[in-house]
Parts: structure tokens; C-alpha cells; sequence
């Protein structure tokens, strides 16, 4: 039997480079080989060849399926996005379909089948847009997802997108449905919050930034309420605003603005309708006026009493009967004035006189 310390160093070549080579020993000096022995060397490098255990397996790269590439997060507001591109297998038609996978803080990675399936799904995109502030990854937890292309038995290493709390870092949109009525001087707002929040850890405020026509800008807020109004504006003038809203919370640490609304131009108003305030003062003052009125009307009579007196004094009459006897003056005047004198208008009174002797 021929030792393997005695094959030549030739026979061990095709090894791997990190298998260790036994030392040969000291005495032995090589020699050429008789061609007796040719057979058995052949024989020992095969066994040896056979039987040997590498330190290290090499990867079947043809077993994995390439990673999906380009995953991305979308955050706008409520929109929870997760997209990648395709896989491609060259000439393999087979459909690939992807498993999308979820955690939290320091918990398992779990598979998305909760209110939106994204477990072995074709497509390549998954959304978990809630339908309600209810449903769907809480908008304040750290969320951390990962994907990977699967085909049969073959899968693809996961590639894992970086956490996120949807209130750091979500986009958030302009305030929605906005209305504008203009009013005298002043410009009434209303509008609603880009998306329904978890109050109190979190709630909308907002700020308005308008400008006359061709003017410089001003900026008021915040305002927590949903209808704002924009007082002591100059009357028939056209001003231009945008809206934008602010999320924050103390519980959070947090305070984020929005993108501002888009521009919209309207144009102020003056009230015709007395208001008031205005009644009253046209009350309190028509008084007054009346009052002094009053008072001068009473000076003048008291002053030019006589004068006025005489102004509005009528003319002295003509009795009848003289004005009768004035047109006829043949009539005696004594008989024109018995003649329409009637004896009722008489009146005759009796008197007796009764005189009685004075007692001694």
C-alpha cells in the first residue's frame, strides 16, 4: 500500500486552494515513478478526490430568484404605497408573485393579510391605504416592511424598506374641500383637514397667507377651527389666498406644515343693510335733532310772543246788520236792527222794591 504522504504534489493540484496539504517527510526525496505504480496513483487521487469534505459549500445561484429592485414607501397624507419593480426571468413565462411582510418596534416579521391581502400577490404594488383612521397600520407606530419574489420552490432574498411613522413622515396635502364667500370687508373660509387624525395625539391648525391684487403678502394663524373669517379688508378690492394646515401634537413631539392650497382670487363686498349699530346712531341723533328743534321753536314763540300774535290775529268783522244797511243805506238802521232782532232774545226781569220803616 502507497501512503498518501508519498503522492507527488501534482496529484493534489485540483483541490481547493484552502485544503490543507499533509507535510512530506523529511527523508523522503522524490524520485521517478516506475510505471508500475501509475495505476495506484491514479486510484489514490481519485479516493481521495471522493472522500474528502470541503471546508465550504459554493451557492447555486441558479436555485435563487433575483431580489425585487427599486422598493419604495408612498406617504401622502393616508396613502400607505409599498411599489417595486418586476422580476425578470429571461425566457421563463412563469409568473412570479411576491410576498410582502410586516413589523413593528421588536416584534416578528408577520405577513400582510389584515384589511389588505399582500401575500403571494402578482402584482407590484401593495397598498394599506386605510379606509378609516380605524383600520390599517397605526399612524403612530414604527412600521417596517420587507418583500421578496417567490416562484415554486425557488424565493429571493427580502428586501427590507427602512421604518416609518406615517406622522414623521407622511406628506401632507393642502386642506380639502375649501369655500370662499366674500363678505362686507372681510372673507369667510371654510374647509376640512387633509385626513382624519387621532386626537389628542395628534390635530390640524391652520394658516392663511393672502395678499391684494399686485400687494405684499401677510400670513394669519393658526386657527383651530374650520371656518376662518379675514376681517378689515378694504371694501370692492380683489385678494388673492392659500391655506395651508399644520399637524402637531404634544404626546408626538411633533409639528409638521403641509403644502399650501392653490390660489384663489375673490373679490370683497360693502353691505347696503343698515346694521345696528347704524340704527341706533340714526335713532339717538334724529332725537337730538328734533329736541333742539323743539327747544328753538319754544324760544322763538316765547320771545316775539306779541309779534306773533299780531301775525296771526284775525281781521275785525262787520256785524250784519251793518253790513246790510251798508248795502242798502234807504233802510233805516234802527229798524234793520229790530228787524232781526227776535223777542226771544229778550230776556225781562221783574224787580220790586220793598222798603220797610226803620224801628225807633
Amino acid at each position: 500500500n502507497v501512503g498518501i504522504s508519498r503522492f507527488p504534489l501534482h496529484c493534489l493540484s485540483p483541490l481547493p486552494p484552502k485544503a490543507p496539504l499533509l507535510p512530506l517527510p523529511r527523508p523522503f526525496l522524490p524520485r521517478p515513478f516506475k510505471p508500475v505504480f501509475q495505476k495506484e496513483l491514479k486510484a489514490a487521487c481519485v479516493l481521495q478526490r471522493l472522500f474528502r469534505k470541503p471546508k465550504f459549500k459554493l451557492h447555486d445561484s441558479v436555485s435563487q430568484l433575483p431580489a425585487p429592485q427599486n422598493v419604495k414607501i408612498h406617504l401622502y397624507n393616508t396613502k400607505q404605497v409599498l411599489s417595486w419593480d418586476a422580476v425578470s426571468l429571461g425566457n421563463d413565462t412563469r409568473p412570479v408573485v411576491y410576498q410582502v411582510q410586516f413589523k413593528h418596534s421588536r416584534n416578528e416579521w408577520l405577513n400582510v393579510i389584515k384589511d389588505v391581502n399582500c401575500s403571494r400577490i402578482t402584482l407590484t404594488v401593495c397598498n394599506f391605504t386605510p379606509t378609516s383612521h380605524l383600520k390599517g397600520f397605526p399612524l403612530y407606530f414604527n412600521v417596517s416592511l420587507r418583500v421578496r419574489a417567490e416562484l415554486e420552490d425557488r424565493v429571493s432574498d427580502w428586501v427590507t424598506v427602512p421604518w416609518f411613522q406615517h406622522y414623521l413622515n407622511a406628506t401632507i396635502g393642502p386642506p380639502e374641500n375649501i369655500q370662499v364667500t366674500p363678505g362686507d370687508r372681510s372673507l369667510i373660509i371654510r374647509l376640512s383637514p387633509p385626513f382624519e387624525v387621532n386626537a389628542p395625539k395628534a390635530t390640524f391648525s391652520y394658516y392663511v397667507h393672502y395678499w391684494e391684487r399686485e400687494g405684499i403678502k401677510q400670513v394669519k394663524g393658526p386657527f383651530k377651527r374650520n371656518t376662518i373669517v379675514l376681517k378689515d379688508l378694504k371694501p370692492l378690492r380683489e385678494y388673492c389666498l392659500q391655506v395651508k394646515a399644520e399637524l402637531s401634537g404634544t404626546e408626538l413631539n411633533l409639528s409638521r406644515l403641509g403644502r399650501l392650497s392653490n390660489e384663489t382670487c375673490h373679490e370683497t363686498t360693502v353691505d347696503a343693510s343698515p346694521k345696528p349699530e347704524q340704527i341706533i346712531l340714526i335713532a339717538v341723533g334724529t332725537f337730538l335733532l328734533l329736541s333742539v328743534l323743539a327747544g328753538g321753536c319754544l324760544f322763538l314763540v316765547l320771545k316775539y310772543r306779541s309779534l306773533i300774535k299780531y301775525w296771526f290775529q284775525s281781521p275785525p268783522n262787520i256785524p250784519l246788520q251793518i253790513e246790510e244797511y251798508l248795502k242798502d243805506p234807504a233802510q233805516p238802521i234802527l229798524e234793520a236792527l229790530d228787524k232781526d232782532s227776535s223777542p226771544k232774545d229778550d230776556a225781562w226781569d221783574c224787580v220790586s222794591i220793598i222798603s220797610f220803616p226803620e224801628k225807633e
